[in-house]
C-alpha cells in the first residue's frame, strides 16, 4: 500500500463535547469551534485538499467532525490518545489545556503522516452492533456484580432489590440479544462474517459477534497486525546480556476478555488447538501462557479465514 502524500498543513483538533479547539500548523493559530454540524461542515470547507487533520477519539464526540471531514473530501487521522500523550510527554511538557493537546495533535501529523491510516467512512450497521456488544457486556459485568453480592452473606437486607435488578438485567440482556439476532438477518455481510468464525471450533455465537464488532479490521490485517490489535502480541523485554519474560499488552483488552472462554473450548474441542496447547503445556508453559497462545491462534485463523471470504487488501498501521 503507498504511503499517502505529504500535507501541506496539518490542523490538530481537541475535541469536547461542545466544542473543538483547532491548531493551524500553517499560520500557528487556534480557533474555537460549536461541535454542531453545521459549524463543523463550515470548518471542513475552508481547508485545502492537501490539508490533514488529526483528531483523538473522545468518545464519540469526534463522530460530528470527521462526518463533515468526509463529506467535505478531506484527509482525516483518529490518533490513539494513549500514543499521543506519550508523544506529548517526549517533548518535557507538563501542562494540559485544550490548546496545547490541539497544537500538539497538529505536530503529531506532521512528523508522522507518511504511516498514519486516514479515516474511512465506518459501516453503520457495523456501528450499531458494536454498541449492542459494548452496551451487553457492560451489563453482564453488572449481572455478575449483582449476582455475587446476593450470593455474599449477610445479603438477607438487600435481597429483594438485589433480585429485583437481576431481573431488569436479564430482561435487558435478552432484549439486546434480541436486538442482534434482528440486525445480522437485516445485514447479509455481517451475517456471513459471523457464519464464518462460527466455522471455528470453539467460537460460539457471542464469540463470533464479539469479534465482528469490536474487530472490524478483520480480514484486512498481517497475522502480526491481528496479534497485536487483540492484545495477543508477546513483546520482547531484552536489555544487554538479560532476555525477559515476554508478555502480552497493549491492544483492545475488550476482545482479549471477549476470546478467553473461546481459548478455553478451543483447547478441549478444537483437535488441532488441542493438540497445540497440549504440545505447550508438555514444553513446560505454565496453563494461561499456553491459552493465551491459543487465543492468538484463534484471532490469526480468523483473520485468515475472513480474509478469504471477503478477498480484501491489507491495511494500514490500525489503532491498538
Amino acid at each position: 500500500m503507498s504511503s499517502p502524500s505529504k500535507p501541506t498543513r496539518c490542523i490538530g483538533c481537541d475535541v469536547g463535547k461542545a466544542s473543538v479547539v483547532a491548531f493551524d500548523s500553517r499560520d500557528g493559530r487556534s480557533k474555537t469551534i460549536a461541535n454542531e454540524p453545521g459549524a463543523l461542515t463550515g470548518f471542513a470547507a475552508e481547508l485545502d485538499d492537501a490539508c490533514l487533520v488529526v483528531c483523538e477519539a473522545t468518545g464519540g464526540h469526534e463522530a460530528n467532525l470527521l462526518a463533515a471531514l468526509v463529506a467535505a473530501g478531506r484527509a482525516a487521522h483518529r490518533a490513539d490518545a494513549r500514543k499521543v500523550k506519550a508523544f506529548i510527554r517526549s517533548f518535557g511538557i507538563l501542562g494540559k489545556t485544550d490548546a496545547i493537546d490541539a497544537r500538539a495533535l497538529a505536530r503529531y501529523g506532521q512528523e508522522r503522516h507518511a504511516t498514519l491510516p486516514r479515516w474511512q467512512p465506518r459501516d453503520a450497521a457495523r456501528d450499531r452492533l458494536q454498541t449492542l456488544v459494548l452496551t451487553r457486556s457492560d451489563l453482564v459485568t453488572q449481572r455478575v456484580a449483582c449476582a455475587n453480592r446476593l450470593a455474599a452473606p449477610g445479603a438477607g437486607p438487600v435481597r429483594r432489590p438485589l433480585e429485583a435488578v437481576l431481573c431488569c438485567l436479564d430482561a435487558q440482556i435478552a432484549a439486546i440479544a434480541t436486538d442482534t439476532e434482528a440486525l445480522l438477518r437485516a445485514s447479509l455481510p455481517l451475517a456471513s462474517a459471523a457464519r464464518t468464525l462460527r466455522g471455528i471450533a470453539g467460537i460460539g455465537p457471542i464469540t463470533a459477534i464479539a469479534l465482528i464488532a469490536l474487530m472490524p479490521e478483520l480480514g484486512r490485517l498481517t497475522r502480526r497486525q491481528a496479534a497485536a490489535l487483540a492484545g495477543l502480541a508477546p513483546h520482547p523485554n531484552q536489555s544487554g546480556a538479560s532476555d525477559a519474560y515476554r508478555r502480552t499488552r497493549g491492544g483492545r483488552p475488550e476482545v482479549k476478555r471477549a476470546l478467553f472462554m473461546a481459548a478455553m473450548a478451543a483447547a478441549r474441542h478444537n483437535p488441532t488447538l488441542r493438540t497445540f496447547y497440549e504440545r505447550l503445556l508438555a514444553a513446560g508453559k505454565k496453563p494461561l501462557v499456553a491459552l493465551t497462545a491459543v487465543m492468538r491462534k484463534i484471532v490469526v485463523i480468523s483473520n485468515a479465514m475472513l480474509r478469504q471470504t471477503t478477498a480484501q487488501p491489507d491495511i494500514g498501521d490500525p489503532i491498538i
